[in-house]
């Protein structure tokens, strides 16, 4: 980038600052500016442009500035709504009516993306194409359009200048999170800095039509034998990434039931359909569609579901997903502690969290519905229920889970919408069932043999290291310790029994290890696999035998 380039560049960051300051002002959020530190870089402009009532309605005032900042701010509050472990319920409930419009963009300017995109006027790469927008939003604008062999499909063009302004409102973003956090102890303990490098994760997708496409792609084949889903296909010689160009699908909004009961849908079996499709994406496919709203999908009269928009997904990985069992099962089986430390280990905050002040209130949470079966749990309640208690205590889910979270209560808000007496945990619970059997298989359980033992390995390879710190710090500020003989032996009786235990873990995993390669890789072993697998788990159970004799032998009587 030239000088005068940074010079345009610091004069539009100048610009977007302004706007930004002029807009919480006006909407009466001063003390907000003041905290994300933006004060700092705009001076105040004096009180003409302030509206700050002693009764403003700030959820209220906060998506009218939002809506009025335009694309970026408009998709960030969008991504707030889903957010009930950060941001009380009346915020969260405000920020969803944010809409994603936009007024239209002149043809000859979609016109003119098409030809740089696809190398022809519209007219000759469609056999026709409609002028008049389909739908206009913030980032882009979609146009039906007919193929040449007679396809009906959409196209969707994004705006020019989208890419620009967005990268500029990120990086003002960025520098006032980190400013926010260095004074305001909540943007610190929510890790402002990581939820706006996360939102720019989101929203640089979705402005990626191939990206898009290719998410599309992955969602066809994962239902490519399932008659009641529908996928657009997605017509890659007519796509770039600003052109997406897809068939076009259509059907019944999920709120409209006059028209759904006028066109003979059963209701019900579109509720357990809706609610299939997504389970399975997320609990088999490990890759869901994290927006569907009521816009994104259509309900055809004989039952079909089609889905639209992949702008935004989550992807569930093997770490997520073994988090996600841990915490399912603490909730069915209402253990607090295993509950308590699910959620300190997958949270991704920063913030010093109080183990015994979280471990009270989720005792009191999973009490209340331990006697309900997963069927009957009212799961939106239960949800609401827990995203208030880590948000009190500082707890911040990862992304993925909490798209995870926002699906399955879409999905049963649609649902209930169909069905008012549908309940999502009476289709949850098969999978949460085997979630909890997955955990004990056997290629589970190797693998964390596997990793356990590779931990434990690298823990004696740093011991010397530690011991050697530990001396130095003795050596030059001294260490007093003070013990009297009955607190002595105790100790050592412990110490005695951790070593023991590692010692067998460390052996155990090994034997099980060696007898997986060895059958593995040599074929004249093969035959031999039954006895020396029996072989191993005896060895494991005289391992086992020995650490419960230990720990009896030494217990206090």
């Amino acid at each position: 980038m030239n000088e005068e380039e940074l010079v345009r560049s610091d004069q539009t960051h100048a610009r977007r600052y302004l706007e930004i300051a002029s807009a919480l002002r006006r909407h009466g959020l001063g003390l907000l500016a003041g905290l994300i530190g933006i004060d700092r870089v705009i001076p105040d402009r004096g009180t003409a442009e302030s509206a700050p009532t002693a009764n403003a309605d700030s959820a209220a005032h906060l998506r009218a500035a939002l809506e009025e900042l335009g694309p970026t701010f408009i998709k960030l509050g969008q991504v707030l709504s889903t957010r009930s472990d950060l941001l009380p319920p009346e915020f969260i409930a405000e920020l969803a009516k944010l809409q994603d419009a936009a007024p239209p963009v002149p043809v000859e300017v979609i016109r003119q993306v098409v030809r740089s995109e696809l190398g022809a006027e519209p007219e000759q790469v469609f056999a026709s194409f409609d002028d008049r927008p389909l739908a206009s939003a913030s980032i882009g604008q979609a146009h039906t359009a007919t193929l040449d062999d007679g396809t009906p499909v959409v196209v969707k063009v994004r705006r020019p200048g989208a890419v620009a302004q967005v990268q500029t409102d990120l990086e003002i973003l960025q520098n006032l999170a980190t400013r926010a956090s260095r004074t305001w102890a909540f943007a610190r303990d929510v890790d402002a800095v990581g939820l706006v490098a996360e939102f720019a994760e989101t929203i640089r997708s979705e402005l990626d039509y191939l990206k898009e496409g290719r998410n599309a792609d992955r969602f066809a084949h994962d239902f490519e034998h399932d008659p009641s889903v529908v996928i657009p296909r997605i017509y890659w010689d007519h796509t770039t990434s600003r052109v997406l160009t897809l068939a076009r699908v259509d059907g019944l909004n999920v709120t409209d039931g006059a028209a759904l009961d006028e066109a003979g849908v059963n209701r019900d079996l579109v509720a357990r359909r809706g609610a299939d499709i997504v389970l399975k994406m997320i609990f088999e496919d490990r890759f869901f569609h994290a927006d569907l709203h009521p816009g994104n999908l259509f309900i055809q009269p004989d039952g079909t579901i089609a889905l639209i928009d992949f702008g935004m997904v989550g992807v569930i990985d093997e770490e997520l997903r073994d988090h996600l069992s841990r915490i399912f099962i603490a909730m069915v089986n209402g253990d607090a502690e295993m509950l308590t430390t699910a959620l300190i280990q997958v949270s991704v905050t920063g913030a010093s969290v109080d183990r015994r002040t979280l471990r009270d209130q989720l005792r009191t949470f999973v009490s209340r519905y331990r006697l309900q079966s997963v069927a009957q749990t009212p799961f939106a309640r239960m949800i609401a229920e827990l995203f208030v208690i880590l948000r009190s205590n500082r707890v911040r889910l990862p992304r993925e889970m909490i798209l995870l979270f926002k699906a399955l209560l879409l999905v049963e808000s649609l649902a209930m919408r169909l069905d008012p007496d549908f309940r999502l945990g009476a289709a949850l619970e098969p999978y949460a069932e085997r979630l909890g059997w997955e955990r004990l298989r056997a290629s589970v359980v190797a693998k964390r043999f596997a990793r356990a033992s590779i931990d434990l390995s690298e823990l004696a390879l740093d011991l010397p290291g530690i011991a050697r710190r530990l001396v130095d710090v003795a050596d030059t500020t001294g260490i007093q310790v003070h013990l009297r003989a009955a607190e002595l032996e105790p100790l050592v009786e412990r110490a005695e029994r951790i070593g023991n235990r590692l010692v067998a873990g460390m052996v155990g995993a090994a034997l099980i290890s060696g007898i997986g390669g060895l059958v593995a890789s040599e074929r004249r072993w093969r035959s031999w696999e039954g006895t020396m697998v029996g072989a191993g788990l005896g060895a494991i159970g005289a391992l086992s035998a020995y650490l419960a004799w230990t720990a009896r032998r030494r217990r206090p009587r």
